[in-house]
């Protein structure tokens, strides 16, 4: 499908329309459902996977999908920008899965359109894990949706507003040819959360009025550009530090916390103000801390809160606000600990529930719902909520970024590109960055930077 076709994501488009798209295309999607025949997995039942994508969030799905259980899968194709994380990922697959990893070189793909290579390589109804860098996923998933194969697509899912219509254009596709879309939000899948969750959903705290969300952590640094290096090659290697590859440490991370945020609001912010910027200048291109505060329609408010330096207080954490009382989501990734206490207070003796139980793992529980609805051809894709929450994520970084009150639908119709012809890139291309002459590159500037 043409990137500039309008498949219901055109420009132009406001809020009021995107929800009412949606609403519209679900009942659309499953009339289409029970017309088209679903192609199943092999003779022998077995679900091949092809990884795009070989660092270690796409070694770590392959992992969580061979823990998944209810009938055999099998790594068949392995692709990646750079041949090294290829052969990496497949000698630390094999030698964990054994023959769940049947990849022999022939289907080991390195380069720009390795993905297709991979994707080809299935058969229609397998799965594509789309784990590359976020500037390719648009149209990694494009791809995919177009030969007919499931996908299970890692966070984030586009680096600007162009790219992020091109994934909901994908993704109504998606809907419509009845194909199952895991994506990387694990936390969706958190009994835990899940629990806290739909207590606050029940009215357990009133009405949400305040949230407050928190990714306080260490740096990921970027070195100086060695001198006389291929830019492009150095930027992509150390994609982590450039907005373009990845969206940057707002989108990219704290999409999460954005994205569980939401759901326990059930809706989506129409607008962010927020301020930012970068003490060190090894954080790459991006800022490395970032406050942010989102508007909802009702007059409610999401304040997010990122920070990436040393020796700082760090948290990891969600909380909801209400007229009758608070909530902790999470504490921490792997024990998030949500607790409901009665006032604001969130002490002891204010405690009103608290969930009380080890977590399940959910990012097998992400994989294992997926497969389960492959094999049962059951209902099952997240690819337009992973959207709308990617946009939400960059409303904060452009607000950020440019310094601007930026509302919804600016975003959703914002015509700035971090990176053109994204489909055409080569080693050889001029980076759409370049550092200065101390290989260091340079922040963006508010109140000068555009991307609305």
């Amino acid at each position: 499908m043409n990137a500039n076709e309008s498949r219901g994501w055109a420009v132009g488009a406001s809020r009021r329309t995107f929800l009412k798209t949606t609403g519209q295309v679900a009942a659309t999607s499953a009339l289409a459902g029970m017309a088209v025949p679903q192609v199943h997995a092999g003779e022998d039942g077995t679900l091949r996977l092809a990884l795009i994508g070989c660092g270690g969030r796409g070694t770590g799905a392959a992992s969580d999908t061979f823990r998944t259980t209810g009938g055999p899968v099998r790594l068949h194709a392995m692709a990646d920008l750079f041949e090294n994380r290829v052969n990496g990922s497949y000698e630390r697959l094999s030698g964990s899965f054994g023959d769940q990893v049947d990849v022999p070189p022939e289907r080991r793909f390195a380069g720009f359109d390795s993905y297709k290579h991979a994707i080809d390589s299935l058969r229609p109804g397998d799965v594509a894990l789309l784990t590359a860098f976020a500037t390719f996923r648009p149209s990694h998933f494009e791809y995919a949706v177009e030969k007919g194969v499931h996908v299970f697509a890692e966070k984030s899912f586009a680096v600007d507003a162009p790219a992020t219509r091109r994934w909901l254009r994908a993704a109504e596709l998606s809907e419509e040819k009845d194909l199952k879309v895991g994506c990387g939000f694990m936390w969706r899948h958190s009994h835990a959360r899940q629990a806290v969750i739909e207590r606050i959903h029940e009215g357990a705290i009133g009405d949400v009025h305040t949230m407050r969300i928190y990714r306080l952590q260490g740096p990921v640094h970027c070195p100086p550009v060695p001198e006389g290096a291929n830019e492009m090659l150095f930027q992509l290697q150390h994609a982590n530090r450039f907005t373009w590859v990845s969206g940057g440490f707002f989108v990219d991370w704290q999409c999460h916390n954005v994205d569980v945020a939401c759901w326990a609001k059930d809706a989506w912010p129409v607008s962010a103000q927020a301020m930012g910027g970068r003490c060190y200048p090894q954080a790459g291109n991006f800022f490395d801390h970032y406050a942010v505060e989102y508007t909802f329609a009702d007059g409610a408010k999401l304040f997010a809160f990122a920070r990436h330096m040393n020796n700082c207080w760090n948290t990891y954490s969600d909380y909801a606000h209400g007229s009758k009382g608070s909530a902790v989501i999470m504490t921490s990734l792997r024990a998030p600990q949500p607790r409901i206490y009665q006032g604001h207070r969130m002490e002891p003796d204010a405690l009103d529930w608290e969930y009380g139980q080890s977590d399940n793992n959910p990012y097998v529980t992400q994989m294992q719902l997926l497969l389960d609805a492959i094999r049962n051809d059951t209902p099952h894709n997240e690819a337009r909520r992973a959207g709308e929450a990617n946009l939400a994520a960059l409303m904060g970084r452009t607000a950020a970024y440019t310094g601007a009150y930026v509302s919804w639908d600016q975003m959703l119709n914002s015509e700035v590109e971090l990176v053109a012809n994204v489909d055409d890139l080569t080693f050889d291309c001029e980076p759409p960055i370049r550092a200065g002459e101390d290989g260091r590159y340079s922040p963006p500037l508010p109140g000068m930077n555009t991307e609305i």
